[in-house]
């Protein structure tokens, strides 16, 4: 089952995560999950902040071919950095 929403909503529930912020308690964990959701609908926004944590470990196992299929399909949707 493919779970679809609205991938700004899902971004900006995703950061708030990330960093803590709009009375939401930091959680990495929880910004992953919203971030692969958003991701999952290729916003490319969405697909380089979780290759961002795939890189580092945040959140997530770090794991680099992840991160870096992720930072493709971002590049491919017109995400430049």
């Amino acid at each position: 089952m493919v779970v679809e929403g609205h991938t700004t909503a899902q971004v900006s529930l995703a950061e708030a995560y990330l960093n803590g912020e709009h009375g939401i308690e930091m959680n990495h964990e929880l910004a992953a999950f919203w971030y692969r959701k958003a991701a999952d609908q290729g916003d490319a926004d969405a697909q380089r902040e979780l290759a961002a944590m795939y890189d580092e470990g945040v959140g997530v196992q770090q794991d680099k071919k992840q991160a870096m299929e992720l930072y493709e399909r971002a590049a491919e949707g017109g995400d430049a950095r």
